[in-house]
């Protein structure tokens, strides 16, 4: 993992001083000499879509309910697996009555479970809900209170209540019209204090017998005023992020487990409490963050995106299952035969979003309100989430040509998996290149990639090589991870955000190719998450944007229209792969002896295995005998040695041989995993591939990996397997970039291992055609100064230059204790063009907009 890597402001300074043990080698200009950045303001390259920048939203980290949903009572109708989760009983111990769930006669036949409470004496009885972790109320403001509530029988008056965290009461009402049948009571709370961690109490005092089901609590103060609507500070963040586009609603919670547990829109929409509960994707995933809580309500429905959609002015990017349940858990299929109602569930979304108010669908969106098609109309769907191998492919072939047959006018999103250089992208992107359904070829394709900053410093061209005329791409989901994916330290630091910018300054200048991208998760709750980072922190009473928020607005609001081509011939840093070796066995007993790193005859590491001095390893790993065992044969296990002061040019020889009928060994080289940027290659044999790329992915494999930042590449691989007791002679050779491995005498495999080449600046401009300003965004990611020299060929005589910048310390962020520790600085000055300088601050993204006249 990365937990000890540096930051890549610490790790690029490093370098550039020449620090040795970062094995950077200069491969352009010296660290002295000044960059000079070109911009070509007379020669406008491609356009940059509208939609260039977005936003995605999955209901995780409680994003939904217990978010955006502002709904306030978790649990409202009773309808988790323990009906009463979130509920207490609350009385005195002198009050006589029981409290019971009852499923005879409910309200809804679609709420099959509500409580009915019963008093036999004086003192008061009821039931108390915590809310999503505290109900947040603030002084004065109205909240509305509303719960289906029959009385059976008696004269019990039922009393609501807001109780601070504390026992104090907040807010009380005596609740009115009670019948002997289900009617729905309402009343106007306002509370006299404002606490983060209220609670909402409902009890009878007198004798009787009432029943309860979908209570409710909603702040009146919703976004757009709507009954029953959105958390108003929460869209106002998104609006101001000024997103392109909104894909919604996930993400992984889309495939669910199983395909019963699938996202179905039609589920999702017509009366609120007709919506039937189901459980969040993200309830069971985490074992070091459990929400055994977490459940959607879908009060927050396809209507309410599409509604939020219009408030925001962003283009729709609904994302639908495509017969295919989440391949991490499952991996469920719908055989393809029955893909029909899965089909008939996109082409009536369609309707649903576009279609008129006479229309079948249509007609129940108008019902619901909305009697004209959403505008902007759903133009883009996405078919599936992080789906791959030839499963998928065939499912594609079919929503595609159903699809395009009836609405050639919608843009079809497709998948290429869940990282972006795996064996899993290796085997769909090339694929996909080519795919053609029904005559109908693929529009866009979603990559997706969470890895450590300094992949995306190192990536920034990944997209120069692309051809234009082949799928488009959507960066649907990416995020700087400054510990390790799915560790719980992940930070939403400047070092992150600029790694992010770094990043998107590639993108755009590679607009002919990439048409979209997102930031991944939008919203996360301080006390209940599941992933970090995220891009906007929520409690129950505040919404605190990140500095990564700040660097997706600023490239939103400055976006541009067209593509200026740049060049930067800004220093580059070259990572050559470099590190120590590793032993390690997947399920598998394994004997190592004879081993000896050399290096052009020198012995830099011989272990006599005579103790388990020589080798980092866990207890499974023991020495005697001139030979090196591990003993456990269902675990996955490393020893590792050595470091990054053994360089880029050695051989690893070894004797091994795997005791076991089954499992595969690894050998690691150039292992600087715990060190600067976190790499490693890896030759693993006897082992079935990752991902479904051969024919049959359970033969045993010979497989060439590299991994890097948090991403594995797939370089090589062929079948191949290792005898049971036999000692075979291996061998590695690193030599810079390349690695040849052999057995037995004999080369198996080679590759070349990737360069990591970081810039010292990054750069892309755009202009904007209404305007006529020329759009300059630099990232240094350094934790110094640059200055650089600036050239506008062709450009036009200046009127003043607008310069915006983000920057401090890498390490900090913006949080609910410092909501304001890194935020943008505007100022404006007068530059005389085409040629001047700049110096960059450190750990920085700058936008000089430039405003010219003709």
């Amino acid at each position: 993992m990365l937990r000890n890597s540096l930051a890549p402001a610490a790790l690029i300074a490093l370098a550039a001083a020449g620090c040795t043990n970062t094995s950077a080698q200069s491969t352009q200009r010296s660290p002295a000499a000044r960059p000079t950045i070109t911009v070509q303001s007379d020669h406008p390259g491609a356009s940059v879509s509208p939609a260039m920048w977005g936003a995605f939203f999955e209901d995780i980290n409680f994003g939904g309910d217990g978010g955006l949903y502002a709904e306030l009572v978790k649990n409202r109708a009773f309808e988790f697996p323990d009906p009463l989760m979130g509920w207490i009983k609350v009385s005195p111990s002198l009050a006589k009555g029981d409290i019971e769930v009852r499923t005879d006669d409910p309200y809804r036949p679609s709420q099959t479970h509500y409580v009915r409470i019963t008093s036999q004496g004086t003192a008061p009885i009821g039931i108390s809900n915590e809310g999503y972790r505290g109900m947040g109320l603030k002084a004065g403001d109205a909240y509305d209170f509303s719960a289906q509530i029959r009385n059976v029988d008696g004269n019990s008056k039922v009393t609501v209540q807001l109780v601070g965290n504390d026992g104090t009461t907040l807010a009380s009402a005596q609740l009115t019209g009670l019948s002997n049948t289900w009617q729905k009571i309402t009343a106007t709370l306002h509370p006299n204090a404002t606490d983060a961690n209220a609670r909402l109490v409902l009890f009878l005092n007198g004798p009787g017998t009432v029943d309860f089901d979908f209570v409710s609590l909603f702040p009146e103060d919703t976004w757009k005023h709507r009954p029953g609507g959105l958390r108003k500070d929460m869209v106002q963040a998104l609006a101001d992020l000024h997103p392109g586009f909104l894909r919604f609603p996930g993400g992984c919670i889309v495939e669910g487990k199983d395909l019963a547990h699938r996202y179905q829109w039609k589920n999702t929409i017509g009366p609120i409490d007709d919506r039937k509960t189901l459980v969040d994707r993200w309830n069971y995933e985490f074992s070091w963050r459990p929400t055994p809580d977490y459940y959607q309500s879908f009060g927050l429905g396809f209507f309410e995106y599409f509604q939020l959609c219009e408030d925001i002015h962003a283009q729709p990017l609904p994302i639908i299952n495509c017969g295919m349940a989440c391949q991490f858990n499952s991996g469920e299929l719908c055989p393809p035969d029955d893909l029909a109602p899965y089909i008939q569930d996109a082409l009536d979304l369609i309707e649903f979003a576009n279609g008129p108010a006479t229309s079948t669908w249509g007609a129940k969106r108008a019902a619901m309100g909305h009697p004209e098609p959403f505008n902007p109309p759903l133009r883009m769907m996405g078919i599936g989430n992080e789906q791959w191998g030839p499963q998928y492919l065939e499912r594609l072939a079919a929503f595609t040509k159903a699809i395009k047959d009836k609405h050639p006018e919608i843009t079809l999103v497709s998948d290429s998996g869940p990282s972006p250089d795996d064996d899993r992208f290796d085997y769909l992107w090339p694929k996909l290149q080519q795919f053609n359904a029904g005559g109908h070829g693929v529009d866009i394709v979603d990559q997706h990639c969470y890895a450590n900053p300094i992949w995306f410093l190192s990536n920034a061209n990944r997209f120069d090589n692309y051809d234009p005329k082949g799928p488009k791409v959507f960066f649907g989901e990416y995020a700087a991870q400054s510990d390790a994916i799915c560790s719980t330290k992940n930070q939403n630091n400047l070092d992150c955000a600029l790694a992010e910018a770094a990043y998107m300054t590639g993108m755009e200048r590679d607009a002919a190719v990439v048409r979209m991208a997102s930031y991944a998760p939008l919203f996360s709750n301080t006390e209940a998450w599941q992933w970090r980072p995220d891009l906007i922190w929520v409690d129950s009473l505040h919404t605190v944007p990140s500095v990564n928020y700040y660097v997706q607005q600023l490239f939103c609001e400055n976006r541009g229209d067209v593509v200026l081509p740049t060049s930067n011939n800004s220093h580059v840093l070259d990572f050559l792969p470099t590190g120590g070796i590793a032993l390690a066995t997947s399920n598998a007993t394994a004997e190592f002896k004879d081993l000896h790193v050399t290096n052009n005859g020198r012995t830099l590491f011989a272990p006599a295995f005579s103790s388990n001095k020589d080798f980092t390893a866990g207890p499974t790993w023991n020495a005697a005998d001139a030979t090196y065992r591990q003993s456990d044969p269902t675990i996955s296990t490393t020893a590792s040695a050595g470091d990054a002061s053994w360089g880029s040019d050695y051989t690893l020889s070894l004797k091994l041989r795997r005791t076991s009928d089954t499992g595969a060994i690894t050998l690691t080289v150039a292992d600087d995993e715990t060190h600067a940027i976190g790499a490693r290659t890896q030759w693993t044999l006897g082992a079935p591939i990752g991902g479904p790329t051969v024919a049959d992915p359970t033969k045993p494999e010979f497989i060439l990996l590299s991994h890097f930042a948090e991403q594995d590449q797939l370089l090589a691989h062929q079948p191949g397997t290792l005898d049971t007791n036999r000692w075979y002679d291996a061998q590695i050779t690193v030599h810079g970039d390349r690695i040849d491995c052999y057995l037995d005498g004999k080369l198996i495999q080679s590759a070349q291992m990737p360069h990591h080449r970081i810039p010292a600046l990054f750069s892309s401009a755009t202009r904007d055609n209404a305007t006529g300003d020329i759009i300059l965004k630099v990232v240094n990611p350094a934790d110094h100064p640059l200055t650089s020299d600036i050239h506008l060929a062709g450009s036009p005589h200046l009127v003043a230059a607008k310069i915006i910048t983000l920057t401090g310390n890498p390490n900090a962020e913006d949080s609910m204790s410092a909501p304001a520790a890194i935020l943008p600085t505007t100022a404006s000055t007068r530059l005389t063009l085409p040629n001047f300088s700049y110096t960059f601050k450190p750990c920085s993204l700058t936008i000089l907009r430039l405003g010219t006249a003709p």
